[in-house]
């Protein structure tokens, strides 16, 4: 069952960055987080800030809008950065090998919905949306997320 955890505004990117950074030391391998939102709502920007702060350097995170994946390789597991907007059926998602990366990797996920149920129950989902002139972010999850992201601040 999930639940709403945390709400954020992020009035500019720096905000951005620094919850990316705050919950990248939380992830471990087989965590998924489900990056929801319409275009511009800071998805993008969320899932480069989460990769260079678990790689520890600054690393081009290019969009993976054709690619579809890009990985990166993390002493802890790899990386999988997914944007799945242009896939038109869940199978299609399968076919990447998504479904093995949910449990060998840590996976960011852009456009979850295209999943259809092949999102994985204990998923953390980020809803991002631009509001005005800043983005607002909730993030809810399976009660085992709010024990691990105590002390979540932004």
């Amino acid at each position: 069952m999930s639940r709403t955890l945390f709400e954020f505004s992020l009035p500019d990117e720096d905000a951005t960055n620094a919850l990316a950074a705050q919950v990248a030391p939380y992830l471990g391998v087989g965590d998924t987080l489900l990056l929801e939102g319409d275009i511009g709502a800071g998805k993008s920007a969320f899932a480069r800030a989460l990769i260079r702060a678990r790689l520890g350097r600054m690393e081009d995170v290019p969009s993976p809008t054709f690619t579809l994946v890009q990985t990166y390789e993390d002493e802890a597991g790899d990386l999988w950065h997914c944007d799945l907007y242009r896939l038109t059926h869940p199978d299609d998602a399968l076919e990447l090998g998504l479904d093995e990366a949910f449990e060998t990797a840590i996976c960011l996920i852009e456009w979850p919905d295209r999943l259809g149920d092949a999102a994985p129950e204990a998923a953390l989902t980020l809803a991002f949306a631009a509001q005005e002139d800043q983005h607002h972010v909730t993030i809810s999850g399976p009660d085992a997320w709010a024990d691990r992201l105590r002390g979540l601040d932004a």
